[in-house]
């Protein structure tokens, strides 16, 4: 791929109906996009309809076809040591898949999970037999990306290392990705606004595994474990910092979403792509 044109978006709304989530790419400039298929909040989903998919997928043809991501439930804890609560994630994260089946929409990024009080051992353990009965109970398709933490609380992932604990204990790695999040690495005590520390942190993800990155500034300082995103270049990555993000060779190549609040009028994701376009080509490494 040419270093700059590059595949660069945002997580849109769907409201209104999924394939109204193009029409808000659009608007912004991006070329490509996450998007939650149901209420992110809510356990109850209706499964897509013949309807939906068509109208999202001729939507998604007239964009471009660009890459599209989706990001599961915030409510599931595949790691959770309660089995009835792994097991209704477990049937969520089923369901999601099959949702992203019918459109066509190749990967799920989820968090890892919480160890709440649980050994990380028998964490990971959890994790990885969750995930496996929900691949199983979801069918053949997409592949679930596994993100990174800011590391609050006992949440996995916050160590890039326990993303490959999980992986390598699943029945079915070859439907395991990872998706990276600069903020959350930042926050974690990863220093990626550095190319050494960004060297650092993707020593530890497999690059063949490594689908989407999540670009976010972080509010919280280096190793400050605050899970808050900030506009590019307003928070402690800096400008800087996502010279180095933009311009590293393992990364050019990836798909790239902001995660960022915006207003209706998506201003705000404009600017902040615009930021990180300029960044590209004018790396100091």
């Amino acid at each position: 791929m040419n270093s700059n044109k590059r595949l660069l978006g945002a997580h849109e709304s769907v409201s209104g109906g999924l394939h109204t989530a193009f029409e808000r790419i659009i608007k912004v400039g991006g070329t490509a996009l996450q998007i939650f298929t149901r209420n992110q909040r809510q356990w109850e989903a209706a499964p897509v309809s013949a309807e939906e998919a068509d109208a999202f997928a001729r939507a998604w043809e007239q964009w471009g076809g660009y890459p599209v991501a989706s990001h599961a439930s915030y409510l599931l804890n595949i790691a959770s040591p309660d089995e009835a609560a792994r097991r209704r994630s477990a049937g969520a994260l089923a369901e999601e898949l099959e949702r992203c089946r019918a459109l066509s929409i190749p990967w799920v990024v989820l968090h890892p999970g919480s160890r709440t009080g649980a050994g990380l051992e028998e964490s990971l353990e959890r994790a990885a037999r969750t995930l496996d009965l929900a691949l199983e109970k979801g069918g053949d398709g997409p592949m679930i990306l596994l993100e990174n933490t800011a590391g609050q609380g006992t949440g996995l992932g916050a160590d890039l290392e326990e993303l490959a604990g999980i992986i390598a204990r699943s029945k079915h790695p070859c439907r395991l990705g990872l998706c990276l999040d600069t903020c959350h690495a930042f926050a974690a005590g990863y220093d990626v606004a550095t190319r050494q520390g960004l060297d650092a942190a993707l020593a530890l993800l497999d690059p063949e595994r490594l689908k989407l990155v999540h670009v976010n500034d972080s509010k919280g300082g280096l190793g400050s474990r605050l899970d808050r995103h900030e506009h590019i270049g307003e928070g402690a990555i800096g400008l800087e910092g996502f010279r180095v993000v933009m311009n590293h060779p393992a990364l050019i190549g990836l798909p790239m979403v902001l995660e960022t609040h915006k207003e209706k009028e998506l201003l705000e994701d404009v600017k902040n792509l615009k930021a990180l376009q300029k960044l590209i080509g004018k790396s100091p490494v």
